[in-house]
């Protein structure tokens, strides 16, 4: 081993501290970002594989009654590999006495076989008999949610006559990677239910025997889905289509895809933030070695080393301190990525997953690392080349503060002497003191838009189920009722106030920019679920156009004032022309709302109502659901807490959960920052302090003089920290806002507070380490050290 390279080894060994924390910071910026690229990859490859496996179509065209002939057609169409055709019906499942009836939904498999389109992963059991009407299979996720088994008993109203199946197999489904109840967002396993019975059985239940419900269409790589669409509802259109639509409106495919963008995002965002700060880090550690050792690097020039063999020593340290970081944070990456694998893996409802580290991620981890980390080293490198034996081998002339303002001098009447000299080492050395009141402020940016992103993920229940939603319980109707239909509601037992609601599914169009949702008619004042601006407020819907959510006007690229091509896709399918007359506050969901009045005219329909929001004595709760179970007309029922509950489980144990990573990485950067610049500051003035200690300062005053400019730097650091982390919660939001819930950035003084602490904690904890240090320096050794 050459002597550069055990001169190497020492100078690790010596700043293994330092070198640990800039390491650990690389590392972490280094896992974020094959985790997150991983996940991307996992996520998306693991998606085509089980679409492709098990045949999921690529159109979907639902319609009320058409005959099979009608497959046929749709078959002929260009660009079509394959079609079949499905029964497809609600239901309500009641699996409690005081329990409301949970919505369903009944699919048909084909008497013999198995599907063509859109197969099914039996995860137990058998497949339904042909000819055993009473036999379906059961989505796996909700017989987990409701503890059902094989052979188990569950009874179901469909089409109006109630009926009692028995499950002999548990099933897992591509099309339902996400389940969510319909005219609902939010996923809870416990709350919809999925079945699937024989094509026979089926059809006579719901009166399809020679017909389909719904169109599966599959298409040649390189089709276009709109032509077929549109072909496909010309087809279809007089037998009561609904509108097809392709993948990308399916509700599960949309939820993971916004899963993948926002980790994508996130990949692309945040590791850069931690490399620049271990660049920072790196180029002070650097340039504080280099100025220690003018007299060893003139030594080893004298002895014959070259200027770039001197230099490519210094860069080695570097080299391997950003290495090292980068393997560790790649294991990392790799070790989190799979355990966040599993997880995505349950919450998805994937029968099987396998993470996919995307080779990229390494490469770009390691030639990142490396050139933040060489490029922070170079400007000090560069001035080892211009260092001549003589020079370097003589002390540095000391610096020149004549011309400096004395401000601890002025302030000597209020200062004590330890006092001033902290005062006088800050205002003597700007450029260091602004640097680390950056790096800390970096640090306390992170922890301010974490928690900031945490608050807004609060700030969405509470005003989505507080100050919006004030009703207790949603209605909906197996298909629009006149307005009488409130009174018989309003008459029911416990029943309190009633509010109507009229959807109708639609598509809205701005130019190339569309949507498909649903145009809600609401009262021109409601008050049970309220439509709120901006500020708070509640909005009064006036007849002469839209209210847009915020978010959809953003997707839609519109603001009031424009007009929007609606297409209904519901009744006549009417085409409208609507202007934009306002923006509301939603964050959940990305609905469109319309005086109900109003809504009902532009159908050309009489009154009518799909659904009521209710307010409920919870006293009578058990004579009310007794007697919900016994109107057919109702098609589905959930209470608020219900899903606020899922709301909740989404947010924390879905994709949400995320926030809790940043946040344990956000504190492990604070800590890595705040301790490189107590140690930074420790190794620039061991002599100094060694030389108070001789002149009989104690060790109190001493450690005083060291740990009140880091003090100083991290009060300092606060609120350009504030700042900076406000800016960056926006970026944060971003990437976690999806098209079910907005996150939103609110000023919370809780959040703010926290990440004070933390980061004060932090300063502590690496004052209290650089002390112990201190009080152990050996005085002699130090003051031999000439700096």
């Amino acid at each position: 081993m050459s002597p550069l390279n055990r001169k190497l080894l020492r100078d690790l060994a010596r700043i293994k501290g330092q070198a640990a924390a800039i390491g650990l910071v690389i590392a972490l910026g280094v896992m974020m970002l094959v985790m997150m690229t991983g996940l991307v990859n996992t996520l998306d490859e693991t998606r085509q594989a089980y679409y492709d496996r098990y045949r999921l179509a690529d159109v979907f065209a639902p319609v009320t009654r058409a005959p099979n002939r009608m497959l046929a057609r749709l078959a002929a169409l260009p660009g079509v590999a394959a079609v079949e055709g499905r029964v497809s019906g609600s239901a309500l499942i009641d699996i409690a006495k005081d329990e409301l009836p949970i919505r369903a939904r009944a699919l048909s498999l084909p008497d013999t076989g198995t599907p063509r389109l859109n197969d099914i992963y039996l995860t137990a059991g058998r497949l339904p008999a042909l000819g055993h009407a009473d036999e379906i299979v059961l989505l796996e996720g909700f017989a987990k949610a409701r503890d059902l088994t094989l052979n188990d008993n569950i009874a179901a109203t469909m089409n109006g006559a109630r009926r009692v199946f028995r499950i002999t197999g548990l099933a897992q489904s591509p099309e339902f990677l996400y389940t969510v109840a319909p005219g609902e967002i939010v996923s809870d396993d416990a709350r919809f239910a999925v079945f699937w019975m024989r094509r026979a059985a089926l059809g006579a239940a719901y009166d399809m025997t020679g017909a389909f419900s719904e169109a599966l269409i599959a298409l040649s790589r390189g089709t276009n889905p709109q032509s077929v669409i549109q072909a496909a509802d010309q087809i279809l259109t007089s037998y009561g289509a609904a509108g097809a639509y392709d993948l990308t409106d399916l509700i599960s495919n949309r939820f993971v895809t916004e899963e993948i963008r926002g980790l994508r995002s996130s990949s692309t965002a945040i590791p850069p933030i931690f490399l620049g700060v271990a660049a920072f880090l790196l180029y002070i550690v650097i340039s504080r070695m280099v100025q220690a050792e003018r007299e060893q690097i003139g030594l080893l020039k004298a002895f014959g080393y070259a200027s770039s063999e001197v230099s490519l020593h210094y860069l080695k340290l570097v080299l391997l301190i950003a290495v090292a970081g980068a393997v560790a944070g790649s294991m990392a990456g790799i070790a989190a990525g799979s355990a966040m694998a599993v997880f995505y893996q349950n919450y998805f409802k994937f029968p099987f997953i396998v993470f996919s580290v995307d080779p990229r991620s390494f490469v770009v981890g390691f030639a990142v690392s490396i050139l933040t980390a060489s490029i922070g080293s170079l400007f000090v490198l560069k001035g080892v080349f211009a260092l001549t034996p003589a020079v370097a081998m003589r002390p540095p002339a000391p610096p020149d503060y004549s011309r400096a303002y004395d401000l601890a001098g002025q302030m000597k009447r209020w200062l004590d002497q330890p006092s001033r000299m902290v005062l006088r080492r800050i205002t003597r050395h700007p450029g260091r003191m602004i640097g680390a009141v950056i790096g800390i402020g970096t640090g306390l940016a992170l922890s301010v838009s974490t928690l900031t992103i945490m608050a807004g993920f609060q700030t969405t229940i509470d005003l989505s189920f507080s100050a919006m939603d004030r009703s207790d319980m949603t209605l909906s109707f197996t298909t629009p009722q006149a307005p009488k239909a409130l009174l018989e509601l309003a008459r029911l037992p416990g029943v309190l106030h009633v509010e109507p609601i009229r959807t109708a599914p639609a598509i809205l169009r701005n130019g190339t920019y569309s949507y498909r949702g649903t145009v809600e008619g609401r009262p021109a004042r409601p008050t049970l679920n309220r439509i709120l601006s901006a500020k708070v407020e509640p909005i009064t819907i006036r007849p002469e156009g839209l209210i847009l959510a915020q978010s959809l006007a953003t997707i839609l690229h519109v603001k009031p004032g424009d007009t929007l091509t609606v297409e209904i896709r519901d009744g006549r399918r009417p085409l409208l022309r609507l202007p934009v007359i306002g923006t509301a506050r939603t964050l959940i969901g990305a609905p469109a709302f319309m005086e109900i009045g109003a809504l009902t005219r532009a159908l050309k329909q009489p009154d009518q109502v799909s659904g009521a929001y209710l307010t409920i004595d919870t006293r009578q709760t058990k004579t009310l659901y007794a007697r919900i179970k016994q109107m057919p007309a109702i098609a589905g029922v959930s209470l608020k807490s219900d899903a606020r509950t899922a709301l909740v489980t989404l947010m924390d144990t879905g994709p949400g959960a995320m926030r809790y990573v940043m946040l344990a990485v956000a504190a492990i950067i604070t800590f890595g920052i705040v301790y490189n610049s107590a140690r930074i500051a420790f190794a620039e003035r061991t002599r100094d302090l060694a030389s108070l200690r001789v002149m009989g300062f104690t060790r109190a005053e001493t450690a005083f003089v060291l740990l009140g400019e880091l003090a100083v730097v991290t009060l300092a650091a606060i609120p350009l920290g504030i700042g900076v982390g406000y800016g960056l919660s926006y970026l944060m939001a971003v990437g976690f806002s999806t098209d079910i819930y907005q996150i939103p950035v609110v000023f919370s003084p809780h959040s703010y507070g926290l990440a004070i602490l933390a980061v004060l904690a932090a300063s502590g904890l690496s004052g209290w380490l650089v002390k112990r240090e201190l009080d152990q320096i050996d005085m002699i050794s130090a003051l031999k050290t000439r700096e």
